[in-house]
């Protein structure tokens, strides 16, 4: 349904990621672009080292998390804007928490596995319900986190993020064609509640003049006289 959405969705996950870090209090550690180390060694396939996850550029995360978390979520397969708010939550939590996050806003089993039950769920559902569901499911579980004193302001600014953007991609919707009009042409003015016209009635047909019957006898006296 969106498989041209994941260019723009990934340049904005990386907005919010950033660059190189190796915070104290994160639990994934070295982190670049956010790739963590962990996340880069399964990539590899082998143990991946800081100055690893330094070298990382944009063009190597790419595949990563077109892999990893866009493809992980069925991107392709859903709504514009739910496509970005579940990737930014998988990439932030893991694919199937966010899932999860969906399925608990839609009513569904959340075993956090997209299925066509989910799938159907969420393309049938209001584009702009899901995406405000998802959010405020996904604020809740950061607020759960151990670490939500140390990190709770960037993840609120992040997720208020997501949420705009999500929902202004839903509205990039071109309309259908309407009537043609040259371009500074407002189109007739119109007013709302019009005057009914005023009813005119015919003018009477004029009728030719009649003399008066008598005027016959008074002529043809004056002529005998």
């Amino acid at each position: 349904m969106s498989s041209d959405n994941f260019a723009r969705a990934f340049s904005l996950v990386l907005v919010h990621e950033g660059g190189y870090v190796d915070h104290p209090s994160d639990p994934g550690g070295a982190t670049n672009l956010g790739v963590t180390i962990g996340t880069l060694s399964d990539w590899l396939d082998r143990p991946a080292s800081k100055a690893d996850v330094r070298a990382l550029t944009r063009a190597t995360v790419a595949p990563i998390y077109r892999a990893r978390y866009w493809d992980a979520v069925q991107g392709d397969e859903l709504p514009p804007g739910i496509d970005f708010a579940i990737f930014d939550y998988a990439v932030n939590s893991g694919p199937a928490r966010a899932i999860m996050g969906a399925q608990r806003y839609l009513g569904v089993a959340d075993d956090g596995k997209l299925g066509p039950i989910t799938l159907r769920a969420l393309r049938n559902a209001d584009p702009g319900d899901v995406i405000r569901g998802v959010c405020a499911e996904r604020m809740a579980f950061l607020r759960r986190l151990s670490t939500w004193p140390v990190f709770g302001d960037g993840w609120t600014n992040r997720v208020d993020g997501v949420r705009q953007q999500a929902l202004a991609m839903t509205a990039d919707v071109i309309p259908g064609p309407g009537p043609y009009r040259q371009p500074d042409d407002p189109g007739p003015d119109i007013p709302d509640d019009p005057e009914p016209m005023p009813f005119a009635a015919p003018e009477p047909t004029p009728q030719p003049a009649t003399k008066p019957a008598g005027s016959f006898l008074t002529w043809l006296w004056s002529w005998l006289r």
